[in-house]
């Protein structure tokens, strides 16, 4: 079994920015890396980039002008798959099209070495069935970095059932190596992270869509009540409507469409109408305004809206917990380093009271009568035999 060292030449398919990130990653840790992309302007862009960044790094005093020479003479950029096949780990960070990937895994099988590793990025999409499209889907693992890659430490380490346990363990070293944050999940569809976060946003957009608050309202209430550095709507603005849409109906199909998944109408209005937030000036706030909305600062209000959704999202937590998805301490650790919560989800249910917690989600299903609202049955033992995580 090979071994992941320095020694290693690291392929990275896709040269957006999260190929892009990844492959800096890989070069500053001391790994040649090539970048494929069968764009070459993209390619030129992906270049251009590292070459600004390692400059803007040099300036700023982060790596002396040596260092950054150094790691940008480690980057190869080709459009010749043929090129990766002396790697010996290649990531791939496509498009989320599931047979894209598949068919590249494909290529990848008549190109690489037997002892080489395959992974994807993928953020909702199955590994298995990203794995099915190599011969040897034992080879292949979910590494799902988080944007921007050379600045979030999180990576959630995804085995399919088909996997090699041995690669796991391989990656989790490899990522400490890289100076990140691995964390282990199973292959259910948004991971952790997608997954405990989705209430954050769905929740928000329910008492939103209510009539209950405003944007501005509900982002001031978490912000100020639960400390969290943005707001759903401002998040949601950030990330872009149309890819936190995206993820969110990929999630509550491939849940079966669980209800406590379902999207939001809202949310895909504003998709519809090209409205995704921060990165074309209009979203759930106008960018272009200098006009900044007011919030409505009743203090009971302001509580009832935090109650709900951080019961919302420790119901999820708990509920992640129970399925054997990831570990308690994973769990706590992906939310508060892949989406910059100001406390882990379980150890905040602790903070609460288990007992508090359960008691809002159950006045939310007597109110509703939907399954949406249902209590995770861990979360419901816990609150009858008073204990906590």
């Amino acid at each position: 079994m090979i071994n992941f060292n320095k020694h290693i030449k690291i392929g990275v398919l896709g040269s957006g920015s999260m190929g892009t990130g990844i492959a800096q990653i890989a070069s500053t840790s001391g790994h040649d890396v090539i970048i494929y992309d069968n764009n070459i302007e993209q390619l030129k862009k992906s270049k251009e980039s590292l070459h600004s960044v390692m400059r803007m790094l040099s300036d700023k005093g982060k790596i002396d002008s040596e260092e950054a020479e150094s790691i940008l003479s480690r980057f190869q950029f080709t459009d010749n798959l043929n090129e990766l096949s002396k790697c010996g780990l290649i990531i791939e960070a496509i498009i989320e099209d599931l047979d894209c990937k598949r068919r590249l895994f494909s290529q990848l099988d008549e190109i690489v070495k037997e002892d080489c590793f395959l992974a994807t990025n993928t953020s909702s999409l199955p590994v298995v069935a990203v794995a099915g499209g190599s011969r040897r889907p034992e080879r292949v693992i979910g590494l799902h970095f988080f944007n921007p890659a050379p600045l979030m430490k999180l990576v959630e380490i995804v085995p399919a059932i088909t996997t090699d346990k041995n690669i796991a363990e391989l990656c989790y070293n490899l990522m400490k190596e890289w100076g990140k944050t691995p964390v282990f999940a199973k292959d259910t569809p948004g991971f952790i992270v997608n997954k405990v976060a989705r209430p954050y946003y769905g929740e928000a957009l329910r008492i939103y869509d209510e009539g209950i608050a405003d944007f501005a309202t509900i982002d001031y209430a978490m912000e100020t009540i639960g400390n969290f550095k943005m707001g759903p709507f401002k998040l949601m603005d950030l990330i872009g409507n149309d890819i936190n849409y995206k993820v969110t109906e990929t999630v509550f199909k491939e849940f079966y469409y669980d209800q406590r998944y379902k999207p939001s109408i809202t949310q895909r209005r504003y998709v519809e109408a090209g409205w995704y937030g921060r990165k074309c000036n209009k979203g759930f706030y106008d960018y272009n305004s200098t006009e900044k909305p007011e919030p409505n600062e009743h203090k009971e209000l302001l509580n009832s809206i935090f109650n709900r959704i951080i019961a919302m999202l420790i119901n999820e937590a708990a509920d992640t917990l129970m399925m054997g998805i990831a570990s308690k301490e994973d769990i706590d650790l992906a939310v508060r380093l892949g989406v910059n919560y100001p406390k882990g989800l379980l150890e905040w249910a602790n903070e609460i009271g288990i007992e508090k917690i359960a008691n809002t989600l159950h006045k939310l299903y007597e109110r509703y009568n939907e399954d949406r609202y249902r209590i995770s049955p861990l979360l419901k033992d816990m609150a009858h035999h008073h204990t906590t995580f």
